[in-house]
């Protein structure tokens, strides 16, 4: 069953307007097509971009967590002078 929207989508935009090394705004995690086809879109295909960017979002700030935790010193438990 298909859900009705009350309410259309607003863009996610932030107003951070720069790529990430793989085309994606480091903002909103929007492709160029579908930055500049949002307002083209169907509410239905807007849900769509909406849960690829969660995912890309979730995906960038594991590789950031990631990469935090392997740079960070080590700190092994035992004698404390």
């Amino acid at each position: 069953m298909e859900q009705l929207e009350i309410f259309p989508l607003q863009s996610p935009c932030i107003g951070v307007c720069q790529l990430n090394n793989k085309g994606y705004c480091k903002g909103c995690f929007r492709s160029r097509d579908e930055r500049y086809n949002w307002l083209a879109m169907t509410p239905g295909q807007q849900q769509e971009v909406m849960r690829l960017c969660r995912g890309r979002k979730a995906r960038v700030l594991a590789a950031k967590r990631k990469a935090e935790e392997a740079a960070a010193p080590q700190v092994q438990p035992g004698w404390d002078f």
